[in-house]
């Protein structure tokens, strides 16, 4: 905490009034939501931008900042110049980040599914983890625990005491991941993000953390667990996620962690129903909604219940479906909280529509379905590519189904636009189905060239 540090940012210090480092923390989340962005703020971020160990923000907080403190600069806010931080000379384009550098973390470029970082990338790396990032990224549990632990290649030590320096490595690995899934989606990460996932549960393993340490480690190894499942879920290795999903989940019930225990089932049972198990995603979902009743979030529990109307949705349960969207939508009417979920930025209003439509799609009725997933694109911020691709495909599929298919091949087309962005099997398999249904339909207007468009479409391997 801030309180037990020295202060060398004075001017940050004093935007901070008196309010505790938490509660300005939670206004720092309020004030990114605003603006559509992501960031993991905590009270530990104040107390480490205030002690002075954050120099210089990453541009996610930038944004933030300059939104919450208008014309000030960072210079105001008591930071240091990016290129004085970085050590070396300023990049030629150091202050104009590429496009693919649109939230917390450098995304470099991805080639035939591998992820690679050039050099002009480099120097824009998250000043906050910028060693472990490249670790992350170069792979191994060996080169996290190397990270964590100041260690060569080897496995962790029992003597060694784990403590801040390897449980903020693993939470700041679950923040990478799911900002650079955010972005462009999970082929090409799975792999490589199963190794951090590793180390992390060898620090568990290790079991030489204080308590405070153990806590915060279970939760993190747990929500890095999740954050794997999803980018095996996504790439359509349904097995994969699901072991991954039932670790956090016993991780969950051994720490006696009731946001990650809901966190663990809302993702089994999204997992449950894209696997063709209905009934168990209505089991899960309630049971994830069992746990969240303990937490005062509105919003997890709109979640949690849009799951389980898909569940219903899956199961050709009309009556049952409605009623629970409606209970979801008044949850998600009250607002956020400060107890929601780090994880949860990305619900959303387009995300609500999204999982609506999915609802309907799965009853059949496509016209429906397509109004709320065009919904959820026009709402959707056309940063995080992923899901305005994710969005755009069910929209394709649902019109394709309604008999609209000049305007399914128009979606199609938008889809595709966003394919060198983004890499997920998911959102390939979808397009590929909205292309099968529309062949018969070749003397639409536009579908021909779309489809010839998607027909010379490298496919995800």
């Amino acid at each position: 905490m801030a309180t037990s540090r020295e202060v060398r940012n004075p001017a940050f210090r004093q935007l901070r009034g008196q309010r505790s480092p938490g509660e300005f923390a939670a206004a720092i989340r309020r004030a990114a939501r605003e603006i559509g962005e992501q960031v993991a703020c905590d009270a530990r971020y104040i107390g480490r931008v205030e002690a002075g160990e954050i120099r210089c923000p990453n541009y996610a907080y930038e944004r933030v900042f300059l939104h919450m403190f208008p014309g000030s600069t960072l210079k105001d806010l008591g930071f240091s110049d990016r290129g004085a931080v970085r050590g070396r000379g300023m990049c030629p384009d150091a202050e104009q980040p590429s496009q693919s550098d649109t939230g917390q973390f450098d995304t470099g470029q991805f080639d035939t599914g591998q992820f690679h970082t050039s050099q002009s990338h480099t120097c824009q790396n998250n000043e906050e983890s910028d060693v472990l990032r490249r670790a992350f990224m170069a792979g191994g549990s060996a080169a996290l625990a190397a990270v964590s632990l100041g260690l060569g290649p080897a496995p962790v030590p029992s003597q060694r005491r784990v403590g801040e320096a390897e449980v903020s490595a693993v939470e700041a690995a679950v923040r990478q991941i799911r900002l650079l899934d955010d972005r462009h989606g999970a082929a090409g990460l799975y792999q490589r993000a199963a190794r951090p996932l590793a180390a992390a549960y060898a620090l568990l393993d290790a079991g030489t953390a204080r308590r405070s340490a153990a806590d915060r480690l279970h939760a993190g190894a747990g929500e890095l667990a999740i954050s794997v499942g999803w980018l095996a879920h996504d790439s359509g290795r349904f097995d994969d996620a699901r072991s991954h999903y039932a670790e956090a989940l016993a991780t969950a019930r051994v720490s006696g962690d009731p946001a990650l225990e809901a966190h663990a089932f809302c993702n089994t049972a999204f997992l449950a129903r894209d696997a063709g198990r209905p009934r168990e995603a209505v089991r899960a979902a309630q049971a994830g909604e069992r746990a969240a009743k303990q937490l005062a979030s509105p919003r997890l529990l709109s979640l949690l219940t849009l799951r389980e109307a898909g569940g219903w949705a899956g199961l050709g349960d009309r009556t049952a479906c409605s009623d629970t969207l409606v209970r979801a939508k008044s949850l998600f009417a009250q607002g956020t909280s400060d107890a929601d979920p780090e994880w949860m930025s990305f619900f959303v209003e387009a995300e609500l529509e999204m999982l609506e439509a999915q609802c309907w799609s799965a009853l059949s009725d496509w016209p429906r379905a397509a109004q709320h997933a065009e919904r959820a694109a026009e709402l959707q911020d056309p940063h995080f590519a992923r899901n305005l691709a994710l969005y755009r495909a069910q929209l394709a599929d649902d019109l394709a189904r309604a008999g609209a298919p000049d305007r399914a091949a128009a979606a199609g087309h938008q889809v595709l636009d966003l394919l060198d962005q983004v890499q997920s099997s998911r959102i390939q398999a979808m397009l590929a189905g909205t292309a099968r249904r529309l062949l018969p339909e070749r003397r639409a207007a536009g579908v021909p060239a779309f489809l010839d468009r998607h027909a010379s479409t490298p496919r995800l391997v």
